[in-house]
């Protein structure tokens, strides 16, 4: 089978992007929502994603490399373009309301490649994938948020994974929602065993000792557990 990639979303720090990379990670995001505890600014984030591609110092590289990927939620033109011009990311994951037609306008604008997260909660959510499919490199398929939350995501609660059998097995997506250490094994055996396209896993919250805060131990157990259970 081919390798999983794994994202660990909403890193903020050198010592976190030195720990994603470091341990395998494939791709590192980093979140644009203010609201977020998880936000950074675009200045910072170029920073963070020159690490990510191997750059530690002026005089110093390192062959451990991972992709980057910005977090927008419903953003303005102005905003993407920013992000696109200031971090250069490899991809931009979009976590608001965006239609296919928007996803496909950003891409063609930015030259990035594009994660289109989709909020599930019962089947009938997976519906938003198919829509996807064509004008986003990969759906990432999260916990839908909770009805007063105020940024999107899973809050780091997963969803049931049985709810997947109605997904078009076609479709390549990554997984994301309540993932940990602890689990992740568990969610990739019981898709695969659903004979879905399951390309990847998404975490967040699950390496994180507090909101925000991520655990540089956690995230090396959780690129540990993927790369046992794949």
């Amino acid at each position: 089978m081919p390798k999983l990639l794994i994202k660990i979303c909403g890193i903020s720090t050198p010592e976190t992007v030195d720990a994603a990379v470091d341990a395998g990670a494939d791709l590192v995001g980093f979140v644009f929502h203010p609201k977020s505890p998880r936000y950074v600014s675009p200045e910072k984030a170029a920073l963070l994603a020159k690490r990510a591609g191997g750059l530690r110092g002026p005089h110093q590289r390192t062959p451990q490399t991972a992709q980057t990927v910005a977090l927008l939620v419903d953003a303005a033109a102005e905003l993407v373009e920013t992000i696109a011009s200031t971090v250069e990311p490899d991809f931009i994951q979009l976590h608001g309301s965006e239609t296919p037609s928007q996803a496909g306008v950003i891409a063609a604008e930015t030259g990035c490649g594009i994660l289109k997260a989709i909020g599930v909660a019962a089947e009938a959510d997976l519906a938003a994938a198919k829509s996807f499919a064509g004008v986003s490199d990969y759906v990432l398929v999260d916990a839908k948020p909770p009805k007063d939350a105020a940024y999107p995501g899973g809050h780091g609660k997963p969803f049931d994974w049985a709810i997947l059998k109605a997904l078009d097995p076609a479709i390549p997506f990554l997984l994301s929602g309540g993932l940990s250490p602890e689990n992740v094994g568990d969610a990739i055996c019981t898709i695969r065993g659903l004979g879905l396209n399951l390309v990847g896993v998404d975490v967040s919250s699950g390496v994180e000792s507090a909101p925000g805060v991520k655990d540089i131990a956690k995230i090396r157990a959780f690129v540990a557990a993927v790369r046992a259970a794949g």
